[in-house]
């Protein structure tokens, strides 16, 4: 009986939160979260701890952001594009061109803006604890290189799964696919599609360009990563666990930061070592081809406030 009551003891004294994403080990996004949880696991002497769930092992990035609705998992990572559907806050990042640089950037997302659009999706049972960086999306292609906008009429490209991503595609008369990232290898492999867009440290570690032939930085979109966590199990946590979380993934985003800067040369580097073709296109062209977009865009009142608030801020 003594051995049962200090078993049951034992397990009341830990604590253990499910975090579950869908990217590669490798990535730096999974470095910085394994440098959460060891955080985490120190500020709290054992007593919180995270388990991390990489590579899909529990669903893709929406599968994963419905689960931390109900509560079935703790925390996840996912882009800001699968957001917008659950937050129309997130539309933000939908907008082409957005930031002025990098810094203009981290200063929005790492500001009272950016803490703003964390908190406001609270409402849908889930809370941003931090943005992660993930570079700029730009198109690589199978087969055909792309060097203007008009390059991409007709062509099939795979996108998140976003309204704004697809009317970004639309923008330049091509069409949009929408498509696990999980499953987007086999289908430019098999010319499902012709395309896609995403940073290059993404298109490195899925080994993508060893199906395409072509990677074309128009820098379209800057659409940040974002680390999520269950309103029920945030609200599970004592003040003390809430803080020990909150100041863990802040320096998970620092860390986090540093491996992306230090990765995007050197996988442009390695992809052009393995024959991948990189094309710096004008970018003004590409600018002028989705400026309907935008202006349509900012016809959202509320959106257009949050639009000119960003512009504004440096």
């Amino acid at each position: 009986m003594l051995v049962a009551v200090s078993a049951c003891s034992n397990r009341r004294e830990h604590k253990v939160l499910k975090l579950a994403h869908a990217l590669d080990v490798n990535h730096s996004v999974h470095k910085a979260m394994i440098k959460m949880a060891e955080s985490v696991n120190e500020k709290s002497k054992g007593k919180l701890q995270i388990q991390i769930y990489p590579n899909q092992q529990l669903g893709s990035e929406r599968e994963l952001l419905e689960l931390i609705q109900l509560g079935a998992i703790d925390i996840t990572k996912t882009s800001a594009a699968v957001v917008e559907g659950f937050d129309p806050a997130y539309r933000l990042f939908g907008f082409p061109y957005l930031f002025k640089s990098d810094q203009h950037m981290r200063n929005t997302l790492d500001g009272e803006i950016g803490e703003s659009i964390l908190n406001g999706s609270i409402p849908f049972r889930f809370r941003g604890l931090v943005f992660y960086d993930s570079g700029k999306r730009s198109f690589y292609t199978s087969t055909k290189k792309i060097s203007n906008p008009e390059d991409l009429a007709g062509l099939n490209i795979r996108v998140q799964a976003s309204n704004l991503a697809i009317q970004l595609i639309q923008q330049f008369d091509a069409a949009a696919t929408p498509i696990p990232f999980g499953d987007l290898y086999t289908a430019l492999q098999q010319g499902v599609v012709d395309g896609a867009e995403n940073n290059p440290p993404a298109i490195y570690l899925t080994r993508h360009y060893e199906v395409c032939s072509y990677l074309i930085l128009d820098e379209h979109t800057t659409v940040p990563d974002v680390l999520m966590i269950s309103e029920t199990s945030w609200q599970s946590l004592n003040k003390d666990e809430q803080t020990w979380i909150k100041e863990a993934s802040i320096l998970s985003r620092e860390y986090q930061i540093k491996l992306w800067k230090e990765s995007e040369n050197e996988v442009l580097q390695a992809m052009q070592m393995k024959g991948l073709e990189i094309i710096k296109p004008d970018k003004n062209a590409f600018k002028e081809k989705v400026r309907p977009l935008t202006e349509s865009m900012l016809q959202d009142k509320s959106l257009k406030q949050l639009y000119d608030k960003v512009q504004a801020h440096e």
